[in-house]
């Protein structure tokens, strides 16, 4: 009988290691991606690039949502041809048709993975969760320029065009958002009665 209870336990424990270690393992590869640009994440940055070379890359813009979500987001402008090192600004648009608050979070990725690394972010709508009202269209800003350090990397160097990808998931209201609006609700049923 002993040995059957110690056995449990440690088969119990494995479970809820292995399953700690599941969880863990979505934010830690993301941290990781964002750290090296491995698959094709951007790199975050908070200044713009101090070298800017006279030689122009192709950039393209994509958006999808996942499946089951409301939204309709496009990117304002399909593509931009850049100096590398030039700081650019561009807008994609996202629309509510729903009647109802939705609240939503963009993955995002590039291509080809080589230039990853070279992508650099200064400002994105990506890096906030999104509030969208029903029936609202809003612009959302992302700023960038492709590190001049692109040019001298032994794959990287031959890429002509980078496709910026931003997968946007509906999530939870955020808690003060979702406060608010239980609020109003409340407020309406009391004028309503």
């Amino acid at each position: 009988m002993n040995d059957k209870l110690k056995t449990s336990r440690y088969l119990l424990a494995i479970v809820l290691i292995m399953g700690s270690a599941s969880f863990a393992s979505v934010p830690f590869y993301n941290w990781f991606c964002r750290v090296t640009g491995y698959g094709g994440t951007p790199t975050t940055i908070s200044q713009n690039s101090e070298v800017i070379l006279e030689k122009e890359i192709n950039i393209r813009f994509d958006a999808s949502v996942e499946r089951g979500m409301s939204w309709e987001v496009k990117p304002v402008q399909r593509e931009v041809d850049i100096k590398i090192g030039e700081t650019t600004l561009i807008f994609y648009e996202a629309h509510n048709p729903s009647d109802s608050l939705v609240a939503g979070q963009a993955s995002f990725n590039v291509v080809p993975f080589s230039a990853g690394s070279y992508f650099n972010k200064i400002e994105c709508f990506c890096f906030e969760e999104q509030v969208i009202k029903p029936g609202e269209t809003v612009r959302m800003p992302v700023s960038f320029y492709v590190d001049p350090d692109i040019v001298i990397d032994k794959e990287a160097k031959y890429v002509k065009s980078i496709t910026l990808s931003y997968t946007f998931h509906e999530i939870e209201l955020p808690e003060l958002v979702s406060n608010s609006k239980n609020v109003a609700d409340n407020k309406n049923a009391k004028n309503f009665n």
